[in-house]
């Protein structure tokens, strides 16, 4: 019988990732841009933003990490960069490899910011919605774990509360958005009375 200390490692740290994932995800839907609450400073929130999504990407190494050691499957250290190369459900297991990469992209466009400038920056960080969606596909599709109820309800309780924020987020930003417009209509005065303007 093979150790299954590696096995449980890539377990524990393939659903730790994914659940930093969902946190990076939520707490930049929530909190970041014209949905962040007025006692929020902005450097606080893309501090944390980022730590989030560091250790996204810290537990996510850890899990190829802990799969490349495990003898269960034999996969060789450049399937952790090369989809395609891990025997097990080749499809679903590219699929991370790729939701790696992209959340690696943009965790490196943080750095970038002010030289992508600000439009090109944020419309790269809608690739997050990629990466997240990737990700659940991989861990559904290729994790040991994912036929059980616990699984299910992990899983689906964070593509539905990624769902909910988005949705949230839109209609605070349709709603600012509205705001000036409201604001800056212009105020018609009453004209006063004959008897006042004589």
């Amino acid at each position: 019988m093979t150790d299954p200390t590696f096995w449980i490692a890539a377990r524990v740290t393939g659903l730790v990732a994914f659940g930093l994932m969902t946190a990076t995800m939520l707490f930049g839907l929530l909190v970041a841009g014209r949905g962040r609450p007025g006692w929020a400073r902005p450097a606080d929130v893309v501090d944390l933003h980022r730590t989030l999504s560091l250790g996204a990407l810290v537990m996510t190494g850890l899990h190829g990490i802990a799969l490349v050691l495990d003898r269960a499957v034999d996969i060789p250290v450049t399937a952790l960069l090369v989809p395609g190369m891990v025997p097990y459900r080749p499809l679903w297991t590219s699929l991370g490899v790729v939701a790696a990469w992209v959340a690696v992209a943009v965790h490196v466009s943080f750095s970038l910011r002010k030289r992508m400038g600000p439009r090109v920056w944020r419309r790269l960080h809608f690739a997050t919605y990629g990466a997240f969606a990737l990700a659940a596909a991989h861990g559904l599709a290729a994790g040991t774990d994912s036929g059980r109820s616990w699984a299910l309800g992990l899983y689906g309780g964070a593509v539905g509360s990624v769902a909910a924020a988005t949705a949230w987020r839109a209609g605070v930003e349709r709603r600012k958005a509205a705001r000036p417009a409201t604001r800056t209509a212009p105020t018609r005065r009453n004209a006063p009375p004959v008897s006042e303007a004589a």
